[in-house]
């Protein structure tokens, strides 16, 4: 079967939906694959290289007669009218938001997926377009947010004083929100982060951001997208985004539900923020986050706050985004072609393929069965009031409760750890000391390690745990059955630390491995 290629013809647009690395393991898959004349320049991808690859330069009606037609952006009616009959198109449609889409689709008996439907579940991870452009958008809109900052985003000292770092409120922890986590932190900002979502909060700490809480917890859907916030949510996520945007330099929405953008930064809320802070709305795409977002464009307020709508994020770092765009495509035709012998398989029995499926030769399946994943778990009624936040008295009297049992353990371990020194001898208490002084070492210090820094961590507790096997190992013939079975346990317990460590560094490593 033939993939097809075709030039964007949305204004603006710069992506392509294959590189000439994607088209070459397109090609191993058994698939030939002609793409349009001039289709990769905007990305800085010349025709010449999509040849080298493996590829056929062609015209328009050369791609739009292909078995399978591969777009970044949804097609428009007049292309799907190019479709040969029965053809399958692979693109973002957003197909709730186009119904003359899936009605011209059906009029060529075709088969659309929609590459920005995939279900929220593990295994299609590697499919989900929406992860992958939030994630450059994320990156670009602090590049956007640091370019109109009249200040630096790291603090500077010099013989003419020093300058503090500039302060980052990101709303929301998706893929688009850690990744502007990450490109505000390596620049030096200092970030915090606010999702009503609490279970991110050690993402963001991962990051080295500051999680800001609340008592809003939002609810996600069984396909794993997000829902919409109750009024009495939203209320008190309001207070939040008014005390912190109040105080930041820069804001970074990007709650997105469902594609339409709920109202987070007020006018009044703007009006507050400091002259020169800037807001970077990446939900302009779906009408804006803040309240004055003009969805394309970079205005300034009366009071001097720039808010960037730029709905072109992604566009304006083409090369980057088409190679892992064109990845996602790849991802999806090696699950549609098992044989791997150019021969595209549909199967209706995978939620993956189903949920993607807009049309299928001619018949709407749009839109899809609910997929149930983990990012939904089912909370059993007896535990849905024990899950509850509760109000500020009940929290304090949570606290005392869990304060006196932990005043109530450490009054036991006082007691046995004096009963321990009184009837034992000198030698028991010397090594009581330095097990102590190495509990109260060790928890201090790695305690204090940020997240971001527990993969070398790791790596040193793998050492120490070498420590304890050879000490362990040595101890095995003790003719003491105490000291053998506490060596044993020692022992077993410092070669599963070793050996799980370095899988899991291994596993790490992998993820920075640059493909063949």
């Amino acid at each position: 079967m033939r993939i097809g290629v075709p030039r964007e013809i949305l204004p603006g647009e710069t992506l392509v939906a294959a590189t000439p690395k994607t088209v070459g393991q397109l090609v191993k898959l058994g698939y030939d694959v002609v793409v349009e004349a001039g289709a990769g320049k905007k990305a800085s991808y010349p025709d010449g290289a999509y040849r080298d690859a493996g590829a056929t330069i062609g015209k328009v009606a050369d791609v739009w007669s292909s078995d399978i037609v591969a777009k970044v952006n949804e097609p428009a009616v007049k292309e799907i009218r190019r479709l040969s009959e029965g053809a399958t198109v692979i693109a973002r449609m957003a197909p709730g938001d186009h119904p003359e889409l899936i009605a011209a689709l059906t009029s060529r008996q075709a088969t659309g997926l929609s590459l920005d439907a995939v279900p929220r579940i593990s295994r299609a991870q590697s499919l989900d377009v929406l992860s992958t452009m939030s994630n450059i958008a994320g990156y670009r809109g602090v590049i956007e947010a640091a370019e109109a900052y009249g200040g630096m985003f790291t603090g500077q000292m010099t013989a003419a004083g020093k300058t503090p770092p500039a302060n980052v409120f990101v709303i929301g922890a998706g893929v688009a929100g850690l990744a502007a986590i990450g490109a505000a932190g390596s620049l030096g900002a200092q970030v915090r982060a606010f999702d009503v979502r609490p279970e991110v909060a050690e993402e963001i700490e991962s990051m080295g951001a500051r999680f800001v809480t609340s008592q809003a917890v939002q609810e996600v859907s069984a396909d794993g997208y997000a829902k919409a916030l109750t009024t009495d949510q939203a209320e008190l996520t309001a207070k939040v985004y008014a005390d912190e945007s109040a105080k930041a330099d820069i804001v970074v929405t990007t709650a997105l539900v469902r594609g339409h953008a709920p109202t987070l930064i007020t006018a009044a809320m703007v009006k507050k923020m400091k002259p020169g802070s800037v807001i970077v709305d990446l939900a302009a795409s779906g009408g804006g986050n803040c309240e004055l977002t003009v969805p394309g464009e970079k205005i300034v307020t009366a009071g001097g706050v720039v808010i960037i709508g730029y709905t072109d994020l992604v566009s304006r770092m083409p090369t980057h985004a088409s190679q892992l765009y064109g990845t996602n495509i790849v991802n999806l035709m090696k699950l549609l072609t098992p044989g791997k012998d150019g021969q595209l398989v549909l199967n209706m029995d995978d939620v993956v393929q189903r949920g993607i499926t807009v049309t299928k030769q001619g018949e709407v399946l749009w839109p899809p069965p609910p997929v149930k994943v983990s990012a939904a778990p089912v909370v059993k009624p007896g535990l849905a009031k024990a899950a509850a936040v509760g109000t500020p008295e009940e929290a304090a009297a949570r606290a005392v409760r869990t304060s006196r049992r932990e005043y109530s353990w450490f009054a036991f371990a006082v007691v046995l750890a004096t009963a321990a020194i009184t009837f034992t001898g000198s030698a028991f208490l010397g090594f009581f000391t330095i097990f102590v002084l190495a509990v109260l070492v060790g928890f201090y210090v790695i305690s204090n390690v940020s997240h971001s820094l527990h993969t070398p961590l790791m790596a040193q507790t793998n050492a120490i745990s070498g420590v304890i096997l050879v000490g362990a190992l040595l101890q095995l013939g003790n003719h003491d059955p105490v000291v053998v079975v506490i060596s044993f346990v020692a022992a077993a317990v410092a070669s599963i630390n070793i050996f799980g460590g370095f899988l899991v560094a291994s596993r790490m490593l992998s993820m920075f491995h640059k493909g063949a």
